[in-house]
């Protein structure tokens, strides 16, 4: 939390004219101090962790790297005001508490009742970034949607996982143990979030602890009297729950 009466603050949006307003409005406002400004989401990450700013402007539909994938790569997670053109995680986000979330175009007048809610919860040193992380699973449990990437942060690296490429993916603790034929990665993540969002016709929760990749399906084993196995083309061995094996079944259509 911010220690004086300075806030820094970092703009992460991928329109030039978008970057321009916020810093057109941040004039008038001379306790902050604007450290960068980051043109997308890979960037902005990198620019977050090294500057650890107390404020940032955040767009949520970037390309390549969302504004809810960008806050699950940072190390601290500052103050946030959301800028976006779309509504749809806005009345959440003020149920949550968020700091803010400004519709576009918004006013100079709307603008600056943001940044006066910023300013009253860091005098209130409120726990934000609680917040922050309970806003972005919430956006992502109510944005179902059929994801085409996952984003693995390792230190100062971020790894790009391609979806298809994804052979299986199994439970371990609080994180996942990604699957593909080069690498093995561990990401902060939730199974159940995972068969939400994974598409359907590629993947199937086949265990409690484990999804499969049914392209890479090879066989389905017996073994005991209600038992099964998948074999994967990696030469893996998977158990099947007995709750799972019919509908794994009808996916493969057999």
């Amino acid at each position: 939390m911010v220690k004086t009466n300075r806030i820094r603050a970092i703009i992460v949006e991928d329109e030039a004219p978008a970057r321009d307003l916020i810093k057109a409005f941040l004039k008038s406002h001379e306790n902050i101090e604007l450290v960068d400004e980051c043109a997308d989401g890979f960037s902005g990450v990198k620019s977050i962790n090294d500057n650890k700013p107390d404020l940032v402007f955040l767009d949520i539909q970037m390309p390549k790297l969302t504004g809810f994938e960008l806050i699950e790569l940072l190390d601290d997670i500052p103050e946030i005001i959301f800028t976006t053109a779309y509504d749809q995680y806005a009345i959440k986000a003020f149920e949550l508490s968020a700091v803010d979330y400004l519709m576009k175009p918004f006013s100079k007048q709307r603008f600056d009742e943001a940044i006066e809610k910023v300013k009253a919860r860091m005098l209130l040193k409120s726990e934000t970034p609680a917040r922050i992380k309970k806003l972005t699973e919430a956006a992502k449990e109510e944005s179902v949607r059929e994801i085409e990437r996952l984003f693995v942060k390792t230190g100062s690296k971020i790894d790009v996982v391609n979806v298809p490429d994804i052979i299986r993916i199994e439970a371990f603790d609080d994180y996942v143990e990604i699957y593909t034929a080069e690498k093995k990665y561990v990401k902060k993540e939730t199974m159940n979030y995972l068969e939400k969002n994974l598409p359907s016709s590629m993947f199937s929760r086949i265990h409690r602890s484990s999804i499969v990749n049914l392209n890479f399906i090879k066989k389905i084993e017996r073994y005991g009297k209600e038992s099964y196995l998948v074999i994967l083309n990696d030469g893996s061995r998977v158990n099947v729950s007995k709750s799972r094996i019919k509908e794994l079944k009808q996916q493969l259509g057999i």
